[in-house]
């Protein structure tokens, strides 16, 4: 690459800018704009592209959505109800509130599709549950709760695959069918280390809660356990487009917490308004700038490039998917999680399919690995979220992640060489892939 090119200045100018502060989002923006600048186009392109982009594509309405679902499940009585009832199911077993705080984040994963809002919705009850009276130390329950979020945007529904489907084509019923399999392996592989680590460390052994009374308290969290089946349900019966379920899935949420539970005052609804308005705002000029630098990449023709240069290497399908599965996890170090998903794997989405690998199966593997990146240091977003929320040094809350995060890429090394894992829900509802 000519170091003098209009294309590698404006990676240098989307580099510097973002090192100096600006939101990756405006950076690649302002980049494209100097490469087009530069190469001698229309730099009105890129309003052009933007525009377009944004205002085209109905599967992004569907981002806004789940965010503000998730913000009404929050504000409500939804979480102590759901809180409750995973405390019934296991938090009879030796480090019971560890396994409850895992479970709690496999039905959130039906809810939220957010890793964040997970994070952020239950992890200051989750800390303030694990470390009463000693139970278990703060950077542990910090630690537990950060990898447990990933589990989110696994299960559908899933905000990193509605963009995964913007970039790659794929259909988002079947990434969302294909990410359930997945995510319960990754919780599976939580719950196993949290077993080893609960009868080494003599993990406290919580009250049960007594048989007679988990049919009230499964009964009181029935509405709020219904809204995966209410979303699911409408995408898979045809019923409803994934945008229109991530609408009602909003609605149910509301209407739930307002209306039956009768925990929401006006002040709650305002704040949950402001804060999907900010999250979405910070998603929407990501999305933006990715759309504007992708026309970039399309221009100069990056993704053929790369898809010529690994034919030179003489890749099989399985050995692609390794290289990928790499080059993620690296970058999941240094970069976001959105921003890997908009500029880096659309590279390599048209290698995937020359070389016959399922977008689906490509997906979700691609999911999982920014997943995984979100509790890989030094950057992992989840665990900046928990440290700030536990008061814990990072160092220490990084070194209790270190089992969960050797656990979940071995995870990852079965979704990768076993397909089927991914694919097999999927082709049970008709998937021809």
């Amino acid at each position: 690459m000519n170091l003098a090119s209009p294309f590698s200045l404006a990676l240098v100018a989307i580099t510097a800018l973002a090192f100096l502060g600006l939101p990756i989002g405006h950076s690649m923006i302002a980049g494209s704009i100097l490469y087009l600048f530069l190469a001698g186009q229309d730099m009105g392109t890129a309003a052009e592209q933007l525009l377009n982009g944004m205002y085209s594509n109905y599967v992004i309405l569907s981002v806004p959505l789940f965010i503000l679902a998730a913000e009404f499940m929050n504000i409500g009585s939804m979480t102590d109800r759901l809180m409750t009832f995973c405390n019934a199911l296991v938090g009879r077993f030796r480090g019971g509130l560890a396994h409850v705080n895992i479970l709690q984040s496999i039905i959130f994963a039906g809810m939220s599709g957010s890793a964040i809002a997970d994070a952020a919705g239950t992890g200051r009850m989750m800390q303030v549950m694990m470390t009463r009276d000693g139970r278990y130390t703060p950077s542990y329950a910090a630690a537990l709760t950060a990898v447990s979020s990933v589990i989110g945007p696994i299960i559908p529904p899933s905000i990193p695959m509605v963009l995964y489907a913007l970039v790659s084509d794929a259909s988002i019923g079947f990434l969302f069918l294909g990410g359930v399999i997945p995510g319960l392996l990754m919780a599976l592989s939580q719950m196993i280390i949290v077993a080893i680590t609960a009868k080494r460390r003599n993990f406290p052994v919580e009250k049960p809660v007594p048989l007679r009374k988990i049919p009230r308290i499964t009964w009181e969290a029935f509405p709020s356990l219904m809204m995966p089946v209410v979303l699911l349900g409408g995408i898979y019966s045809g019923v409803m487009t994934p945008t229109e379920a991530a609408a009602v899935a909003a609605a149910y949420a509301l209407l739930i917490s307002a209306g039956l539970y009768r925990s929401v005052s006006l002040r709650d609804f305002y704040k949950s308004l402001a804060v999907s308005a900010r999250t979405t705002a910070s998603i929407g000029m990501l999305i933006a700038g990715s759309l504007v630098f992708n026309y970039v990449i399309t221009i100069e023709n990056i993704p053929e490039g790369v898809k010529t240069l690994l034919s030179t290497w003489d890749l099989s399908p399985v050995g692609f998917l390794i290289l990928v599965n790499v080059l993620l996890l690296l970058l999941g170090c240094v970069l976001e999680g959105t921003a890997i998903l908009l500029i880096v794997v659309p590279v390599f989405v048209p290698t995937a399919q020359a070389l016959g690998i399922d977008l689906v199966h490509f997906g979700v593997v691609v999911v999982v690995n920014i997943m995984i990146g979100l509790i890989t240091p030094p950057y992992g977003l989840l665990l900046f979220i928990m440290a700030n929320i536990s008061g814990e040094p990072l160092r220490n809350i990084v070194k209790d992640t270190l089992p969960f995060l050797f656990a979940m890429i071995v995870a990852l090394g079965v979704l990768t060489f076993i397909p089927e894992t991914v694919l097999w829900l999927p082709r049970m509802f008709g998937y021809q892939g």
